[in-house]
């Protein structure tokens, strides 16, 4: 019999068990005594005594006793996830940092935690699994850890709580940096049992790699045991939930872990234990309850081949079931992809998590439509229209003293002089604007700028339509005094509109008409006088045709002047509507253009991290 064995404990007696929450030490070097240096129950002390030279051969304080792996024998072997995976969080890494400057901290918070947890989990031991055992106070979950160890390392019985602090059990060394990263202190690890030694060693081949740690209740009435619950869930790479028949409904399981981790139902185990507990068929009524239970959770289920959780009864008392769940643990752990499974899964959570702040209802973004509508909302403000109109009016003002009657031009000369100003036109006259007409100018600015904020913003999410909000806020600074200026450089051309070729035409003829009727009446002058010989109807019908011919010639010039005029206000018009709508583009619609970018940007990132991308 095993020194284990002589200690009176059944075989599945631990090979190690601190003082306080364990059994006794129950291990002992060569010589049949504790082994010295190890005065405290910490194997830790195994390299203290290395440093001494004290134990065998090779300075082993324990001879040939296996030492867990906390000791760091094994240098542990980093783990690198599937390409799938690495793409996805490249794509929440590059998120993140696109997102920071217009999304809050608490907003990121999750996704950065992932980050980390996955930069923190890679660096550690790929060839190790490591699954908590979780359930609720007397739901037999330390039976079952005992159970699969093969060695009684969890206390069990009445008291309750009964596992006051998470302990390991690891089959394999090297997984000394996973239990530090989940806080597992030396005295608190465990080996299994190994049949025909006696001793927690190496224990089943075929759960090499696995480390299995047994949690505080989930409901215990301790605060401190529920945040270590909360906290060694959030760091290992699968769960296995223990339900009892009579807690396996409890609204506290299934709120609070079973229906948030849903999204992690390829690496969580369901077990209904205490089976021997229930009569007859009433296990299979049961397990039948828990998996619609688990349905309405939103967790699928792993049956007919479909990934999922697993869901399985066994009683850990009398092993009945235990068996299968270790041939499944076999092939989960040799699998050795839970660890990426955890992580793309914590990342569809993280994704889901952020969906609110990155998809937009329906297509998000400025269209023509809209651009156009702002041009037009400025050049309305900027008076455009009434611009191009005096600008005709102007042209064809222009025309008339050039082309009109020269009788027509002395009578505007002297009625200037009769009354200053009023035939004068001063140029950028026609756009000197009153108080009210800028007030009014103003105004359909701002309109504007609301308007296509508005239509930029249509279905973005909050975060996103803020910072366009404010990009057109701040580009809309200072706009109203820029267009002011515009409509004074960019309406009518200074000095007088450009000659079409045929006024000099209309000027000569229009003098001809002139000298028509100068002639003429000069003629009939020298008849009234007697110098010339009496002859009126020739000098009256040559002063006639002057007479009557110079408004021909004006009308013609007017008529002539039409579609010129109008172009020239056209041109005018199109200057000051090109120029506030570029000024409206460089102040307003670029900077939120640019954050509409920024969003499609860290939109695509997104789709990246959902797998969608």
């Amino acid at each position: 019999m095993s020194d284990v064995d002589a200690d009176g404990a059944s075989p599945g007696r631990g090979a190690q068990e601190t003082d306080g929450e364990h059994a006794g030490h129950g291990v002992k070097g060569r010589d049949g005594q504790p082994p010295s240096g190890w005065d405290d129950g910490l194997i830790a002390r195994r390299a203290v005594g290395r440093k001494k030279g004290r134990g065998g051969p090779d300075g082993d304080v324990l001879g040939d006793f296996p030492l867990p792996d906390e000791l760091g024998d094994v240098p542990p072997e980093s783990g690198e996830y599937g390409a799938d995976l690495r793409v996805r969080l490249d794509a929440l890494r590059e998120l993140v940092g696109l997102s920071r400057a217009r999304l809050e901290g608490d907003t990121l918070r999750e996704a950065g935690r992932v980050l980390d947890e996955a930069g923190a989990r890679r660096r550690l031991s790929a060839q190790h699994t490591v699954v908590a055992v979780a359930g609720a106070t007397g739901s037999g979950k330390s039976t079952l850890f005992n159970s699969l160890a093969g060695v009684r390392i969890s206390e069990t019985g009445l008291k309750r709580p009964t596992t006051s602090a998470p302990i390991a059990c690891s089959w394999t060394d090297g997984a000394a940096g996973l239990l530090d990263r989940i806080g597992i202190p030396g005295r608190l690890r465990r080996r299994p049992f190994q049949a025909g030694t006696g001793v927690g060693a190496g224990g089943d081949e075929g759960l090499r790699g696995l480390v299995l740690v047994d949690l505080p209740d989930h409901d215990s009435a301790l605060t401190a045991h529920r945040e270590q619950v909360d906290r060694v869930l959030a760091l290992v790479d699968a769960v296995i939930w223990v339900v009892d028949p009579e807690k396996y409904a409890d609204a506290a399981l299934h709120e609070r872990y079973l229906r948030p981790l849903a999204g992690h139902a390829e690496v969580t185990f369901v077990v209904l234990n205490q089976i021997d507990r229930l009569p007859g068929e009433a296990a299979d009524l049961v397990l039948d309850d828990l998996r619609r239970l688990l349905d309405e959770d939103g967790m699928a289920l792993g049956e007919h081949g479909e990934p999922g959780a697993t869901v399985l009864a066994l009683s850990a008392l009398t092993g009945d079931g235990v068996e299968e769940l270790r041939e499944l643990l076999r092939a989960f752990v040799q699998e050795k992809g839970a660890a990426g499974r955890r992580l793309a899964a914590d990342v569809d959570a993280a994704a889901a998590g952020l969906r609110p702040v990155y998809v937009a209802e329906g297509r998000a973004g400025l269209g023509e439509r809209a651009r156009q509508e702002f041009a037009d909302r400025l050049a309305e403000a900027v008076g455009a229209a009434a611009t191009g109109e005096a600008a005709e009016r102007e042209w064809r003002r222009n025309a008339g003293r050039a082309c009109g009657s020269p009788w027509l031009r002395l009578w505007r000369w002297y009625d200037a002089r009769r009354v200053p100003g009023s035939g004068l036109v001063v140029p950028g006259r026609a756009f000197a604007r009153s108080k009210d007409v800028e007030v009014t100018a103003r105004q359909r600015v701002e309109q504007a700028v609301r308007t296509v904020a508005d239509a930029a913003t249509s279905g973005l999410p909050a975060p996103w339509a803020h910072a366009v909000r404010e990009a057109a806020v701040r580009g809309a600074e200072g706009l109203p005094e820029e267009l002011d200026v515009l409509a004074v450089r960019a309406g009518v051309e200074r000095g007088r509109p450009p000659r079409p070729a045929w006024w000099p035409v209309a000027v000569l003829a229009q003098a001809a008409m002139t000298l028509l009727q100068i002639y003429g009446g000069l003629w009939m002058v020298g008849q009234v006088i007697g110098v010339l010989q009496p002859d009126l109807l020739p000098p009256f019908l040559l002063m006639l045709c002057g007479v009557a011919g110079g408004p021909v010639v004006e009308w013609g010039s007017w008529a002539a002047a039409r579609g010129p005029a109008r172009r020239y206000g056209q041109d005018a018009e199109r200057r000051l509507r090109e120029a506030a709508a570029g000024c409206g583009r460089a102040k307003v619609l670029d900077p939120v253009a640019t954050e509409l970018l920024r969003y499609r940007e860290v939109r695509e990132r997104y789709a990246a991290v959902t797998g969608a991308g």
